[in-house]
C-alpha cells in the first residue's frame, strides 16, 4: 500500500506540472462562470491523477515486477 501512496504522489506531481501547460481561457465558451471553469479543471485533474495511478499500479502488479 506504501507503494501505491508513492505512485499516487508522484503522478499528482507530474499531471499539476503538464496541466500547468494549458491554456484554460480558450477550453472554454465565452461568458461561463469562472468557478464552473476551475471546478471542471480540478475535476479533471483529480481524474487524472487516480486513472494514472491505477493503469501504472496495474501494469506493474500484473507483470509482477513488484
Amino acid at each position: 500500500m506504501t507503494f501505491k501512496f508513492i505512485l499516487y504522489f508522484a503522478v499528482t506531481i507530474i499531471v499539476i506540472w503538464t496541466m500547468d501547460t494549458i491554456n484554460i481561457n480558450t477550453l472554454f465558451k465565452k461568458n461561463v462562470n469562472p468557478l464552473q471553469a476551475k471546478i471542471f479543471y480540478f475535476l479533471l485533474g483529480i481524474s487524472m491523477i487516480y486513472l494514472v495511478t491505477n493503469f501504472i499500479f496495474d501494469l506493474i502488479t500484473s507483470v509482477k515486477i513488484l
